[in-house]
């Protein structure tokens, strides 16, 4: 997964249809461990412009996106944000959001 700016985190927001923003720590054992789980559901859909933002290098990301434990998902759908999960998450929920969310937006 793409490690990007906070800057480039919002322009991404704005700009594309579907866009999921995996937010993470750096000695962060869940976020790391959750990592490649998510990206396994992601790679199932390529419609989806994902990438990964450090909080602990970024600071004002945690601010930006309200965010007060890691890790944390977010996937935006034409900018408004459809879901958010965080620390602990289920990842069949997870899989199975994300795969009503895209069957909508194709329809």
């Amino acid at each position: 997964m793409k490690e990007i700016s906070l800057q480039d985190a919002l322009d991404s927001i704005r700009n594309q249809k579907l866009f999921f923003l995996y937010l993470y720590g750096t000695n962060c054992s869940v976020c790391h461990a959750l990592l490649p789980q998510v990206e396994e559901i992601l790679n199932d859909y390529p419609e989806i412009q994902y990438a990964k933002l450090n909080v602990h290098e970024i600071p004002e990301a945690a601010g930006e996106f309200s965010v007060f434990t890691i890790p944390v998902l977010l996937l935006y759908v034409e900018g408004k944000e459809t879901i958010r999960e965080a620390r602990f998450v289920n990842m069949a929920s997870f899989g199975a959001s994300i795969e009503r969310i895209t069957t909508l937006f194709k329809e």
